[in-house]
């Protein structure tokens, strides 16, 4: 069987405010959508598509799943509408924070020496 990873959906209330954030961050351009959702990319990218769903209830505590960031500045989040959480974690080799984006879904971003 030849499985491999199609997207991963984000809940949202103000599906169209949280998919401009993640468009630009990780600059994706839309694909077909669906009415009322948004998707960046589109199936048979290279990479998987964000799926932006939209839902009625607000996010209630921490997520069990969150995207992992590899990013050159660190502050170009919060110019977007992102949230440092205050947590950070120092290594070796880098740097990683959490974050949240306008709905306080977590991620992380990694800042690479």
């Amino acid at each position: 069987m030849a499985n491999h990873w199609g997207g991963v959906t984000i809940d949202c209330i103000d599906v169209e405010r949280v998919a401009a954030f993640w468009s630009v961050l990780l600059d994706r351009q839309r694909g077909p959508s669906q009415p009322g959702w948004v998707y960046l990319g589109q199936r048979g990218d290279p990479q998987p598509r964000l799926v932006f769903q939209p839902v009625k209830e607000p996010k209630h505590g921490k997520a069990r799943l969150h995207l992992d960031v590899v990013v050159d500045d660190i502050a170009q989040v919060v110019a977007l509408g992102g949230r440092f959480t205050g947590e950070r974690h120092d290594y070796d080799e880098g740097v990683v924070v959490v974050m949240a984006d306008p709905e306080e879904h977590e991620f992380c971003l990694a800042q690479y020496y």
